[in-house]
């Protein structure tokens, strides 16, 4: 095999298992290979973990292929390819595949036109692209968040729970015979995503609406989805529905405002009035799909979000723009948004998306007490600094 070959063919065992390794980063990591060569084992190991894997969940899998891929075996003589597949390297590349590789196997081309097609900017999309893109919806499966709840449950690991230990005891006479151990039981968290609808989020809008969609028939009891724009409005019970397009539809009817100003501090502070004092957004991720683009007060949204992030559990804010080459956060809102998020990433793809939920989880599951946790226990909250470049994130 190859050497060229030997790294596009560790790239693809890295995509086959779950790893988003679009063409792009295969091209990145092609490139710091040529450039480190391949002389050392541990150059390719860090060559391949910095532009392979883009999230922390990525490390774990990363570490299992590599040593699969480098530390097995060559493959028997009838699988090396005779010459080089450039022609596969160029697919992946251009995003384009071969067409007589793609009628050798249909499977193989069609995982690469989906592929392709998870990294494209959702505003680009023609109307064959987006029929596409929902069928790529439909196969999402978020897993929610969850939080330590209050009560403990039996488990094989934890601490020892000596009341039950005590209780086994008494039935066999006194004799230790069995450790008793239990861990707090993990409950669901909840997640609020608040959609900007707004003329300038309009290209953006189904695609957003279908996401959260799919989140909230994963968690229907604990995701909540409102819309933003002149007014706010709640679309939770609509996108409860089971069919995609009959959902919708339903939020759209519901929605008064599509494609209309942005008035972000004033539904903000709609929000927390009627839904956010009432529990909806205590101890609870934030997730606001804006560009940032503010028609009123600044000022007033500044103090809405600080009202929010006091409540809140984390909030990230998933902006379009900011996945593209030479963003820089200058719009008002996102100025006045800053010393108060856990992150700014990117919202403009698919791929881009399931990465907002990785933040989600990330925050979600993380352990420690809340904000709102501590203003009821009369501390006083942390105030959170503008975040570092770490915070702010593209894919």
């Amino acid at each position: 095999m190859d050497t060229l070959t030997g790294l596009v063919g560790f790239a693809r065992s890295l995509r086959y298992s779950g790893m988003a390794c679009g063409p792009d980063r295969v091209q990145a990591f092609l490139a710091a290979t040529e450039h480190t060569g391949l002389a050392e084992r541990s150059a390719v190991y860090w060559a391949g973990r910095l532009t392979l894997c883009s999230d922390p969940e990525d490390l774990a899998r990363y570490d299992a292929a590599f040593t699969s891929w480098f530390d097995a075996a060559p493959p028997p003589a009838a699988e090396v390819p005779s010459a080089p597949r450039r022609t596969r390297i160029a697919a992946l590349a251009s995003g384009e595949a071969d067409e007589d590789a793609a009628d050798d196997d249909p499977i193989k081309a069609a995982a690469s036109a989906d592929e392709v097609l998870r990294h494209r900017d959702l505003a680009d999309l023609g109307a064959a692209e987006r029929e596409h893109l929902r069928r790529l919806f439909a196969r999402l499966r978020p897993d929610p968040p969850s939080r330590p709840a209050v009560r403990w449950s039996r488990s094989r690991r934890g601490p020892l729970d000596s009341r039950a230990t005590l209780r086994t005891m008494l039935r066999t006479g006194g004799e230790p015979l069995r450790l008793v151990r239990h861990r707090r039981a993990r409950r669901p968290r909840r997640v609020v995503l608040l959609i900007d609808v707004s003329g300038s989020m309009s290209p953006y809008a189904d695609a957003l609406l279908r996401f959260a969609h799919v989140v909230t028939r994963r968690a229907p009891a604990s995701t909540e989805v409102f819309t933003l724009g002149t007014r706010m409005t709640r679309v939770t019970r609509q996108l409860r529905q089971r069919d995609p397009e009959h959902a919708l539809r339903a939020a759209s009817k519901a929605v008064p405002d599509f494609s209309g100003g942005t008035r972000l501090g004033e539904t903000l502070r709609a929000f927390l009035d009627r839904w956010g004092q009432r529990g909806v957004a205590r101890g609870a991720v934030i997730v606001v799909f804006s560009d940032g683009w503010e028609r009123g007060d600044v000022s007033l949204l500044d103090e809405q979000l600080r009202r929010l992030r006091r409540l809140a559990r984390a909030v990230v804010w998933a902006n379009p723009h900011a996945g593209h080459e030479g963003y820089a956060p200058v719009q008002s809102g996102i100025v006045a948004a800053l010393p108060h998020l856990d992150g700014l990433v990117a919202g403009h793809s698919l791929d881009s998306l399931q990465r907002v939920w990785s933040w989600v989880l990330r925050l979600g599951n993380a352990t420690g007490v809340t904000g709102a946790e501590k203003s009821m226990a009369g501390e006083r909250p942390e105030t959170r600094e503008r975040p570092g470049t770490a915070e702010v994130a593209r894919a």
